[in-house]
This record gives structure tokens, sequence and C-alpha cells, in this order.
């Protein structure tokens, strides 16, 4: 059975895989798979409504050996207001920035006009892997073969906001009203748009855009925590808030 098609079997019943059961010989290998699985998710009729970007800060490239951010492929199932842990193999959660497209996204965009042709929103990333015991112990290209270990994505209130409306801001994840981390959006590749801009010139090789009715998920402020049941609430210096809640 090729790569695409296991990570896809255990994407369908989640059913994790081996690990070591997963074999990818390089990025473009990883990248190739990644397509075949979104492939897969099509014929069950989703639709594929933007990307994740991962390892966007030194010490997410760190945790996977890499020196390089990587993107992942999200559907429409994949947008979510509540979650159940039930439905999920090992989710983890994220603080994020999402980026709406309102105008197609160029390789000659400047950031400040990535920002403009975008709405942004506050958002909460749920990564999941479909290896058993995935994090942090899979490989770069096994991550990027799981179309970026992307679970699900909760998408708050979008606002027009500029380049440096959103420099150096603070996002603070709180659970039943409780702290628990914290970080600033120069962890994201020292600014979100970097992060954006990186993934329309990645995209662009593969002879695809970022287009209007898609959204980025544009990388962590935080490292990645497991989730459990509770109220989240991701809340963002001049974004705003969004909140999830997490059941058995």
């Amino acid at each position: 059975m090729t790569v695409s098609n296991q990570l896809f079997e255990a994407y369908k019943t989640n059913t994790p895989v081996e690990i070591e059961d997963i074999e990818v010989a390089d990025i473009m290998d990883a990248y190739d798979n990644q397509e075949a699985l979104l492939e897969r998710k099509k014929d069950l009729g989703e639709t594929l409504k933007g990307y994740k970007i991962s390892l966007t800060s030194q010490e997410t490239q760190r945790l996977f050996n890499s020196t390089h951010p990587l993107y992942g492929a999200m559907t429409d199932k994949q947008i979510v207001e509540s979650v159940s842990l039930a439905d999920y193999n090992e989710p983890l959660l994220e603080l994020e920035l999402i980026f709406n497209v309102v105008e197609t996204l160029e390789v000659e965009d400047t950031l400040e006009e990535i920002c403009r042709k975008c709405t942004i929103s506050p958002g909460i990333e749920i990564p999941d892997g479909r290896y058993k015991n995935w994090f942090p112990n899979i490989d770069m290209f096994q991550v990027i073969s799981d179309a970026a270990v992307s679970g699900a994505v909760v998408i708050g209130e979008p606002k027009q906001l500029t380049y440096a409306n959103i420099a150096s801001i603070k996002g603070t994840i709180f659970k039943d009203g409780e702290e628990v981390k914290s970080g600033y959006s120069t962890e994201v590749m020292d600014h979100p748009a970097e992060a954006v801009k990186w993934l329309v010139l990645e995209l662009d090789k593969r002879g695809k855009k970022l287009e209007p009715g898609m959204f980025v998920s544009s990388g962590t402020f935080i490292i990645p925590f497991a989730l459990e049941v509770g109220t989240y609430t991701a809340s963002y210096e001049n974004v705003g808030s969004v909140s999830v809640e997490v059941t058995k």
C-alpha cells in the first residue's frame, strides 16, 4: 500500500499507523504524498479550503530536525467550532493567526500587500498526526506527507489589519479561564505575514495559488501542548479572541 493510502486509511478510520511503517525518501516525495492524500480526501466529498504552515520558529524546527518551514493542505471538514477528542488520535493545541484570502496572493506581493489582500482572524489550530505516539517523534518528511499533521482549525471573527497591527503582538491561551501559555507573533518567522509570503512562493513552485475564500493558519506562537477536555480561549492583542469547547 502506498504511503498516501496508508495515511488516508488512518485518517478515515482514526486508526493510527506505526511510525516505522511510513517511509518517505525526500521532501519532493513527501509533498507528492500529501497531494495524493488530498485527492483521496476529495473522494470523500471534502474540498480544499486552505493551508497550515508549520515549523515557523527555530524551536519548532529543532523538534523535527529542520531548517525551514513546511505546509499542509486543509479541507472544509477540518474547520470546526467544537471538538470531540474521540474524533482524533493525539491532538495538540497551537496559537495561530488565520489569514483569510480576499484577493489572490501573487509572488510579487509585499508583506503589506499580503495583509491588505487578507482579513485576519484569531485562531486555534489543532494539530493531529496519523501515527502512534507521533509528537515529536516523526520526521519532517512524515509530517509533510500527513498534510503537516493537520487536525482542525477554529477561526474567529475577521478584521482588516495592517502589517504593523500584528507585529510583535502577544497571544495567550486560557483553559477554563486559567492562563495556560502565551507567546508572540515574532515567533512566526519574525512576522506572520512572512510565513504567508513563504507559502505563496512555495505553492507557486507547484503551480498553485492562494485564492479568495481560502485561509492560511500562519504558524504557532507557542510550542504545542496536548489538548484536553475543557473550554479553550485564544486571545490576541489587536486581533480579538476565539474559543473552542473540547469534549470527550
